[in-house]
């Protein structure tokens, strides 16, 4: 029997787009599954003068599933209050709207402030909660926090300050969905719960591996933010360093929250602090121009873009770790949009086979395939014999997707994260040790990039895997990468 959870929802940016599409369905999720029951409540908090009901009819347009009363009994848990983050008087409204629901509710004082709003204002949030005494006494308080995360190593810095002076580490949940994610929480065991793997998880065995999150759409409503951001910090300083931690980090004492944060810490120290001369040989950035048949734009002349803009849309390049378990290991990342289809996957190259017992032919590098969307599953393509009488090599492929059916059981990554937040669970989200490590790594390379602005954008054709350099970063040194697009 799932154990319901007693806990009151605090949402700064209720109004807003991720408030609507994710995380109410997600919430409603839990309520469905009797994660929450009875015993909760949601405050959404935005500078619009709604009544409790027009908040709730919004919130009623974006449930799908269950029946017309789950949802309309779900919906009464929720509330609204109007709400400017730097009017002091407005927690004092809020914290009466707060105690009133935890005694209605019977909730215990637990309390979850989520922080659906611009990174610019969590620490003025943080302050007032502090100050004005929202928080509980008699419960838990966690505070969850979505990306972007600062800018820089500087401003992300500072906006850890700012919230760690009301929240403690342990209280602070910072969101990467791509950590909720059914293939990428499923890497650990992978790689631990096989012994023939992990013994063979290392330089020793492995050649390099290969880390691609392609996008198939351009930046569509996003020109404002994405010029501001550009792939290296909307994808690289994130979701792909917390895969290159789940993959690479050492095998901890026991697997819990806390040995597991301690070993990707591991990870993200040993991150490289690249010269500009190594960012030039390591790393390829791209922007997408229109398609072969003139039908999509290019990036310079989508809404909000300026016309002559030299933000990156693609980045291609090889990580370092300064692990002796992961000497002398690339890991090639890539990331884009307006690539030919949306597929998040890994592949673990590992090493040909050098004997001189098949001299006279060339056996494959052994792969592991993790895909992670729009599949979910592991592949394996291993080297056999051809069928029938010859003695040729040829690769052969085990493959384990997940059907249909289990799709459907796969909970969604705000889904599953908000249930780890609510209980305490801190081994899927990012740590500020592994956030500090990736903006020193990306840093270098935006410093390396803004001593070379003229770059001779654009350089790839939309639905294409980016440009030719991303290619040739590999076969520079006689590897290509697995998945081609």
């Amino acid at each position: 029997m799932v154990k319901e959870n007693n806990t009151l929802f605090v949402i700064f940016g209720g109004s807003g787009d991720l408030a609507h599409r994710k995380l109410y369905p997600a919430l409603f999720q839990l309520y469905l599954k009797g994660s929450l029951n009875e015993h909760f409540a949601v405050i959404g908090t935005a500078r619009r003068p709604w009544s409790h009901e027009f908040f709730r009819a919004g919130v009623l347009e974006n449930l799908s599933d269950g029946t017309v009363e789950q949802r309309e009994t779900f919906v009464e848990h929720f509330y609204y209050q109007s709400h400017d983050v730097k009017d002091s008087a407005h927690y004092v409204a809020l914290k009466r709207l707060i105690d009133e629901l935890d005694a209605k509710y019977q909730i215990n004082g637990n309390r979850l402030f989520y922080m659906a709003m611009a990174p610019a204002l969590f620490g003025t949030i943080a302050d007032h909660l502090r100050s004005e005494r929202l928080l509980s006494t008699g419960g838990y308080n966690r505070l969850i926090i979505e990306k972007p995360f600062g800018h820089d190593y500087e401003s992300a810095l500072a906006l850890n300050n700012a919230i760690v002076g009301t929240f403690d580490q342990d209280q602070v949940f910072r969101i990467d969905h791509y950590l909720g994610k059914e293939m990428v929480q499923n890497i650990p065991f992978i790689r631990f719960a096989n012994p023939f793997l992990d013994a063979v998880w290392n330089r020793d065995y492995i050649d390099n591996i290969q880390i691609t999150l392609a996008e198939s759409l351009g930046v569509e409503e996003r020109g404002g933010y994405y010029e501001t951001a550009g792939a290296l910090r909307d994808m690289v300083q994130n979701h792909i360093m917390q895969i290159i931690a789940m993959l690479a980090f050492p095998r901890p004492t026991k697997y819990a929250d806390q040995e597991i944060n301690q070993a990707k810490s591991q990870v993200f120290a040993s991150l490289p602090v690249y010269t500009p001369a190594e960012v030039a040989t390591k790393f390829v950035r791209g922007q997408y121009g229109q398609d072969i048949a003139g039908k999509q734009v290019a990036y310079r002349d989508e809404d909000k873009i300026e016309p002559t803009s030299t933000v990156e849309t693609f980045v291609a390049g090889e990580v370092d770790l300064n692990l002796p378990q992961w000497q002398g290991v690339p890991f090639y990342v890539r990331t884009g949009k307006r690539l030919p289809t949306k597929k998040t996957r890994i592949d673990v190259v590992f090493k040909a086979d050098t004997s001189q017992l098949f001299a006279a032919q060339q056996p494959v590098n052994p792969v592991l395939t993790i895909q992670v969307e729009p599949e979910s599953g592991i592949e394996l393509t291993l080297n056999g014999k051809e069928i029938g009488t010859s003695s040729l090599i040829e690769p052969h492929q085990s493959q384990y997707l997940l059907n249909a059916d289990q799709q459907k059981q796969v909970p969604d990554a705000y889904e599953r994260l908000l249930l780890e937040a609510v209980l305490g669970k801190q081994g899927n989200f990012a740590q500020w040790e592994g956030m500090a490590g990736s903006w020193h790594f990306v840093d270098a390379i935006r410093s390396a990039w803004a001593q070379e602005p003229t770059v001779d954008f654009p350089n790839y054709q939309s639905g294409t895997m980016g440009p030719k350099a991303a290619d040739e970063l590999l076969t520079k040194t006689g590897r290509h990468w697995i998945y081609q697009g």
